[in-house]
């Protein structure tokens, strides 16, 4: 079984009209008035699922500032969850530091969502105050047993739309603020994974993080992936295409350059996703 971790779909108000939530949205605004930046239903989705032979999608939306925004985009989630009960595993997403976010997540878990993310700080810095205001987020997560997808990238190297200010340390900060929650760290989480080397702490602090592959191709060499394994073991890494941003093909053809073995892949690709979010697996 394939599964795709981490996947975004929007609403048809959005999709026709994204130049109309700009200016109540900077994060939004920043990630998507770049021209070519791609938005996508969830018939573009499932379309791409079958084309690319991925079995199941982790899908969300976008973490929104305003509230009537993240609850229309989570209804949308649940509609397509509800529409592609086979196909789709849904997460609630919104600005953690929101009006009524607390709230929203109570309502998208127990309306059968999976999970809490892709939480994100595209204007903010994870500071001392925002880990004690995301306490509540991460004591429901922990209460239903779902985990949290955090936005993370690497400090340093290139620019591009959607590069944080966030540092290892305000992430390893959030690791140990939250040490019972299930925890995946999209894009590598910034590569912090090397730091399972270290002999003291940090192993510890990363024993409840999964990290996902999302926008591996534009970001890594494909020997990111021999290299992770070693460090991490194979067990702990989740493939994540970033839809519709990057077609899963992409991921499987590096993966497959890089000498990983057909069971390290499958584990990869699908048996540790399952493994995490409780999916059966028997056809």
């Amino acid at each position: 079984m394939i599964i795709d971790s981490h996947t975004h779909i929007f609403p048809p108000e959005v999709r026709d009209k994204r130049e109309d939530f700009f200016d109540r949205e900077p994060a939004f605004k920043l990630l998507y008035s770049v021209p070519g930046s791609k938005i996508s239903g969830v018939e573009g989705l499932i379309r791409s699922m079958d084309n690319e032979g991925v079995d199941k999608s982790v899908v969300f939306g976008f973490p929104w500032h305003h509230e009537d925004h993240f609850k229309r985009n989570n209804d949308y989630i649940m509609e397509a969850v509800q529409r592609y009960q086979d196909r789709l595993i849904g997460f609630s997403t919104f600005f953690s530091l929101a009006r009524g976010a607390e709230k929203e997540l109570e309502r998208c878990l127990k309306s059968g969502l999976s999970g809490v993310g892709e939480l994100a700080f595209y204007t903010a810095a994870i500071s001392k105050d925002t880990l004690k205001a995301l306490r509540p987020i991460a004591e429901i997560a922990k209460e239903f047993d779902v985990p949290i997808l955090l936005h993370t990238n690497e400090s340093v190297g290139h620019y591009y739309p959607g590069k944080t200010e966030i540092t290892l340390k305000q992430i390893y900060d959030f690791l140990q603020c939250f040490p019972d929650n299930k925890i995946i760290l999209a894009h590598w989480g910034g590569g912090i994974f090397f730091y399972h080397l270290m002999k003291k702490g940090i192993k510890g602090v990363l024993e409840n993080t999964w990290f996902d592959t999302a926008a591996s191709p534009y970001l890594y060499d494909k020997e990111v992936y021999s290299f992770s394994t070693k460090i991490l073991g194979a067990g702990r890494i989740l493939f994540g295409s970033d839809f519709p941003l990057l077609n899963p093909g992409r991921y499987f053809k590096e993966m497959r350059e890089a000498g990983l073995s057909e069971d390290v892949i499958r584990k990869i690709c699908g048996h540790n996703a399952a493994s995490l979010l409780k999916v059966d697996t028997r056809f």
